[in-house]
């Protein structure tokens, strides 16, 4: 399968900065082109091993509304809420994207990522509630990039002291970058809906620090 990335023209890979206090939130409504996206959008949903994660909840086994799929390095084993996933090998899909999302971070982060959660918002009943991405292994002020393949969904970010919110339409094809203070004064989630609409899969690449043991 052939994909044109970094054939992208430059004019759309212009990121917006979004208008937050005490953050860093970039967003690229057309990292990928539309062929590519749906490309890809295809093809992970049957080369990702998919599986339904639980959690325990206040004394209860409650499933997580979304599939997951974690992949990166052999060293990256990531922990979140007390759910522990060793890594899924790279697939091809995963590299190509994560060297575009590498290619948009260049100019401002430098960052190289060893690690994706993959995330498939089956329908509007599928959701992520409100957090933030500070686990330890991703150290301080975390550079994080999100791809969007498939449904627009509604992206909100909400201040942790003053409650202000402010929301982002995640579109088919794009990449939103979460960096400097973000995760320290900010926590984002994707809230349930009841209208009909298709499934959504979310990649967000991350570098995790390997601590001394």
């Amino acid at each position: 399968m052939q994909f044109s990335l970094f054939e992208t023209p430059d004019e759309e890979s212009v990121p917006y900065q979004l208008p937050l206090t005490e953050a860093d939130v970039r967003y690229f409504p057309n990292a990928l082109s539309k062929n590519d996206a749906d490309a890809f959008f295809e093809r992970l949903k049957t080369e990702l091993p998919w599986r339904q994660d639980t959690l325990r909840l206040f004394g209860k086994q409650v499933k997580i509304p979304r599939l997951q799929s974690w992949h990166g390095d052999p060293e990256c084993t990531y922990t979140y809420s007390n759910l522990t996933m060793p890594p899924n090998p790279w697939t091809s899909s995963l590299a190509l994207i994560k060297a575009r999302c590498e290619a948009l971070c260049s100019p401002n982060y430098g960052t190289k990522f060893n690690s994706v959660l993959a995330n498939w918002y089956r329908d509007g009943q599928d959701s992520m509630s409100f957090h933030s991405d500070n686990e330890p292994e991703l150290g301080t002020n975390p550079v994080i990039a999100s791809v969007t393949l498939g449904e627009a969904r509604p992206f909100v970010l909400k201040h942790k002291e003053t409650k202000e919110k402010y929301t982002q339409i995640l579109e088919h094809g794009s990449v939103l970058i979460m960096a400097g203070a973000t995760q320290s004064h900010y926590v984002h989630g994707i809230a349930k809906t009841a209208k009909p609409i298709g499934g959504r899969i979310n990649l967000t690449f991350r570098h995790l620090i390997q601590r001394a043991r």
